[in-house]
Order: structure tokens, then C-alpha cells, then sequence
């Protein structure tokens, strides 16, 4: 997403693409179908933990570990094999976001470098800073050409600014916007998926939309499907109004699918309490 000569706002330009308002108001919904349950009154916490897990197994799923919820349950040991690390590395941003929500409008790029960190639990000196000329990107469910690292360096600093700034965008848009981008961009020489969903959730959680993060967004992209999430991506790439408001529209959906996800963990709760 390029900023050059943009309005002051220009996520908020964003927001009034055709059908992104509908998108907004239909996502308020939901997470407010979410909060009001009388079981978040009371257990809020298992929730939170619940929507952590089945976020952290539908960002797996995208990045090529599509592993079922027990399994990711029962499991202690994430070391094995690349799947198992990519379950691994799922669960520790989910752990992680909630940590740095208070850095995030402040300085992003740490916050990001930090989750690449997270994710990729290495020594490598390629991790936890945006690659470098000639350095290769490993991240083979998304063949769209990678942006050279001049770009990808000028790019993350635009996005950063924008986050800085802030603005009267609503969530959904700024939340689809980073996620959007970081796929792009894949700014990093791995796990920049796992980075990208971990962002889009602290966005949702720090803007006070999702406060307690129990609308986890990456449970509907996996639901959606690969297909659907690179096809709208290409939306995105493409930066065209209609590509980016369908890019829009299904994060948007995704976080629908996600409170719907946490709306049925607190009926079978509420079931189990009767």
C-alpha cells in the first residue's frame, strides 16, 4: 500500500470503499453477540484461552499445518518436524501479542521484529530484522513475487508511520491493512505469515474492538480456506479499490467467523453449567 500523496487519513479513505461500511457494521455485531453472552460475565478468562488456541491452530493451518485442535491441545513437544514447529511457533505469538500491545502504536517495527523473534525461536542472524538485498524468503504457500528489500524497507516504514499516526479508521480496516501488507511484503526470510496474523490480532485487541481477544480472526481465514485468503490477497496486491475492499471484506469475514467460533465455546459452556 503506498502512502505517497495520500490524504492525511488514508486508512480511513479505505473505509469508505463500496461495502467495506457493511463489512465494519457486521463485524461490530459480532463481537458484540460475543461480549454480550452471559458467560463472558463470569468466565471471560476460558474464553480468552480458548479463542488463543483455536487462533494459533488456524494460523498454523495457513502456513501448511493444518493439524486438528486436539492435537495441538495434547501436544507439549513443538520440535519434531517443520509442521510441528510451525504449530509451535503459532502458539508462541499468540502467547506473545497480548504482551505487546503497549508498544505497538508506539513503535511497530520493534513489535514486529519481535514477533519474528517469537516465531522463528533461531539464532539465525537473519531473524528479527527486515531482510536484506539477495536474501532468499521462505514462504511457500504464497508465490506472489516478493518486493525487493528497498521496497519492503520503505514500505514498513510508510506502515509504521501510519500506525503511529492513527486516525479515524475503524479496526477492520487498519487490522486488514497491516495483515495485508506484511503479506505483501514479506518483509522477513520466514514465518511471515504467523507474523502477519500475529499483527492483525494485536490491531484488533489494541483498538478496543476485541479487548479480551476472543474473536480470534485466523480461526475464520483457515475456515475460508488457503484459496480464498490468497485470492483475496491478490485483491490487495493488485491496490486497486475493488481488490482492496475485497481484501477488506474478507478479514472482515474471517473475524465474523472467529466470534462465531468463541459465541459457540460459550453456549457449550453455558450447557455445561446448566
Amino acid at each position: 500500500m503506498s502512502t505517497t500523496g495520500a490524504t492525511a487519513d488514508p486508512l480511513a479513505t479505505l473505509g469508505s470503499l463500496p461495502g467495506v461500511p457493511e463489512s465494519v457494521e457486521a463485524v461490530r455485531k459480532a463481537v458484540d453477540r460475543v461480549y454480550g453472552h452471559r458467560i463472558m460475565r463470569r468466565r471471560s478468562n476460558e474464553i480468552t484461552s480458548e479463542a488463543a488456541l483455536r487462533g494459533a491452530r488456524g494460523s498454523a493451518a495457513l502456513s501448511g499445518a493444518d493439524w486438528a485442535l486436539e492435537e495441538v491441545r495434547r501436544r507439549t513437544d513443538f520440535s519434531g518436524d517443520d509442521e510441528a514447529r510451525v504449530v509451535g511457533g503459532a502458539l508462541r505469538l499468540t502467547a506473545e501479542a497480548g504482551q505487546l500491545l503497549s508498544i505497538w502504536r508506539q513503535s511497530p517495527l520493534r513489535v514486529l521484529a519481535r514477533l519474528h523473534l517469537v516465531a522463528a525461536a533461531s539464532n539465525d542472524d537473519t531473524v528479527g530484522r527486515p531482510r536484506q538485498e539477495g536474501e532468499p524468503v521462505d514462504e511457500p504457500l504464497i508465490e506472489l513475487p516478493a518486493p525487493n528489500a528497498a521496497e519492503v524497507h520503505g514500505r514498513l516504514e510508510g506502515l509504521s508511520e501510519l500506525i503511529i499516526a492513527g486516525g479515524s479508521a475503524p479496526a477492520l480496516v487498519t487490522a486488514a491493512v497491516v495483515h495485508g501488507e506484511l503479506l505483501a511484503l514479506r518483509p522477513f526470510t520466514s514465518h511471515n505469515g504467523l507474523v502477519a496474523r500475529a499483527a492483525e490480532r494485536i490491531v484488533l485487541v489494541g483498538s478496543g474492538l476485541d479487548p479480551k481477544s476472543v474473536c480470534p480472526a485466523e480461526v475464520g481465514h483457515a475456515e475460508l480456506g488457503r484459496a480464498a485468503y490468497l485470492a483475496a490477497l491478490d485483491g490487495y496486491v493488485s491496490g486497486t479499490p475493488e481488490g482492496m475492499a475485497a481484501w477488506i471484506a474478507h478479514c472482515g469475514k474471517a473475524i465474523e467467523l472467529g466470534a462465531r467460533e468463541s459465541t459457540a465455546v460459550c453456549e457449550a459452556l453455558q450447557r455445561g453449567a446448566a
